[in-house]
């Protein structure tokens, strides 16, 4: 079951063309602190985590976590501000440069992501998003052994491996595949968190849910595709659960709670008011890899919009 992160205050500050979101959560006895702020959502308490509900193996999940709705209208506020400015300092050019960091054990061993698979999973990306303008280039490649970064759900050692990695600038996806624990899939920055904390941003992701990994039902590639589409600014497909706010897209219909497996005709949000079926195809709910197949179109053109605005 997902763990929810209950937000205290949130508050956004104006400053020239530069906006720091300051978030401050409440503690989740040992989870640990990612991205320089906020709380990875993972099992915690080093809980092995729960069955899916088919029972095929452990359910496994994303560490982002979901905004609430007060935080979340501030942020689409300041996104829309920002996307109506020219800056000549962002980036025009859709194609992503991607540097790509595995990490392994302090003795080399783990954590094995091939050249192959890192080719497949940027095919992976760039048929995901191709519908929205977006391809990615496989720009560089590093190998780091460290039993820390190895095995890091976030804090410090998370901080201390992305100041290390991090290459290119604002428009620049730096992947980081590690053996992270939790019962987590990766995580993701949002775009409107790069202005504040540069050497934070990106992706990273279980090391074996790359395309020929170990890691099956998530071994397609499309942990990446998710994350990848946090880093862009799309949310889950559940958040704000059963209301019109939703994911602050308006053609994904609304959804009370993630959706494990493939649960065809799955309706959690009913009636008049919630029209439409679960998204369990989109790539920004939970289902398995080979459940995942779309963006819808507004998924897409909000993507557009955070790169204008943040990218």
């Amino acid at each position: 079951m997902r763990i929810e992160v209950p937000v205290r205050k949130a508050s956004i500050y104006f400053c020239g063309l530069v906006v720091v979101v300051v978030t401050l959560v409440a503690g989740m006895g040992t989870s640990t602190v990612a991205q320089g702020q906020g709380n990875r959502v993972g099992q915690g308490g080093g809980q092995p985590p729960p069955m899916r509900p088919d029972g095929l193996g452990p359910q496994l999940v994303c560490g982002t976590a979901d905004l609430d709705p007060d935080t979340a209208m501030l942020v689409e506020d300041y996104s829309r501000r920002m996307s109506e400015r020219i800056d000549p300092l962002l980036t025009s050019s859709h194609v992503i440069p991607v540097y790509w960091h595995r990490i392994h054990a302090s003795n080399g061993s783990g954590g094995v992501v091939s050249n192959t698979q890192i080719a497949n999973q940027i095919a992976v990306l760039n048929s995901a998003y191709g519908a929205s303008g977006f391809s990615f280039s496989l720009t560089g490649t590093t190998d780091t052994n460290n039993d820390a970064w190895y095995t890091t759900t976030g804090g410090s050692s998370e901080t201390a491996m992305k100041n290390a990695l991090r290459a290119g600038g604002s428009n620049a996806l730096n992947i980081y595949s590690n053996n992270m624990g939790s019962g987590l899939l990766g995580w993701a920055t949002f775009p409107w968190s790069y202005a504040s904390n540069p050497k934070m941003d990106g992706v990273v992701i279980l090391f074996s849910s790359v395309p020929g990994g170990t890691a099956a039902p998530y071994n397609l590639g499309d942990t990446a595709t998710h994350e990848v589409g946090h880093w862009m600014g799309a949310y889950h497909t559940f958040q704000g659960g059963c209301s019109k706010a939703n994911d602050s897209v308006s053609d994904t219909p609304a959804e009370r709670s993630p959706a494990y497996g493939c649960p065809s005709g799955r309706d959690s949000c009913a009636g008049p008011r919630y029209p439409g079926v679960d998204p369990i195809h989109n790539f920004m709910d939970y289902t398995d890899d080979a459940c995942m197949d779309t963006f819808s179109a507004g998924q897409n053109a909000r993507m557009n919009q955070m790169w204008t605005a943040y990218r």
